[in-house]
């Protein structure tokens, strides 16, 4: 029976195309930034959190891309007096100026809320996936019909089956997900090489087939959904 936990994985995993994990990917980092933006934004818990950790720059970016200043504007307000704290106190001795300033900045420079709170939920996705898989069949037919797996989605998902699945299963599941990716791979090497080929005078004349879109797609295989799409926002701006 299907439980609240295991709906977003089976929605992702009802639609090709693209890296089902990715997708879940975005659509979580989507909704924590709806979320940080509105309901979230005055519990008090949740801003002592983003106070102290702040926003990685690409979070940063998602949060002004959302158009909504005044809650933005009231989030930067509280975490720019938390940095305040952090990197400027009143007394300073030169050890602290040279040194233990430099730490907390660059902590802060590095920490994100949304980021550690994508990163967890995330992570229980990939477990989800595998628990769906040894016991659901239609779960298990979703995966074997997917387009594919990004490089570092399938790393993770392999890891995560080898502590999710059962021994005996895991067998079938590396060959089902093998043929997923061998499959795609194939395929990919071929539009990469034909791409290249019509920059060749003597395939000039000839259709472009599938390749034309071809290092996008090896782009995203290798790197994940968002390697193209973020630089595709850029070119649009």
């Amino acid at each position: 029976m299907e439980k609240i936990y295991t709906i977003p994985v089976n929605e992702a995993f009802d639609q090709t195309g693209s890296c089902p994990f990715c997708r879940m990917k975005k659509q979580l980092e989507e909704r924590e930034t709806e979320l940080i933006l509105g309901a979230s934004m005055m519990e008090p818990d949740v801003r002592i959190r983003t106070n102290e950790k702040g926003f990685c720059g690409k979070h940063f970016g998602a949060l002004f891309a959302a158009q909504k200043r005044l809650p933005l504007g009231l989030i930067l307000e509280s975490h720019l007096d938390q940095v305040k704290k952090e990197i400027a106190p009143p007394v300073l001795s030169l050890k602290d100026k040279t040194s233990g300033v430099a730490e907390k900045a660059e902590k802060m420079a590095s920490s994100c809320y949304i980021c550690d709170r994508v990163a967890f939920h995330w992570g229980k996705m990939f477990e989800t996936a595998c628990l769906l898989w040894e016991g659901d069949g239609a779960f298990r037919k979703k995966a074997a019909a997917q387009t594919y797996f990004c490089l570092p989605c399938y790393a993770r998902f392999l890891k995560t089956a080898r502590l999710f699945i059962n021994k005996k299963k895991l067998p079938d599941f590396l060959k089902e997900m093998d043929g997923v990716e061998s499959g795609y791979l194939a395929s990919l090497r071929e539009d990469v090489s034909y791409f290249c080929k019509k920059f060749d005078y003597r395939y000039a004349a000839e259709p472009w087939g599938n390749s034309r879109d071809a290092v996008e797609r090896a782009l995203r295989f290798l790197a994940g959904e968002d390697t193209v799409e973020s630089r595709e926002k850029k070119d649009q701006v």
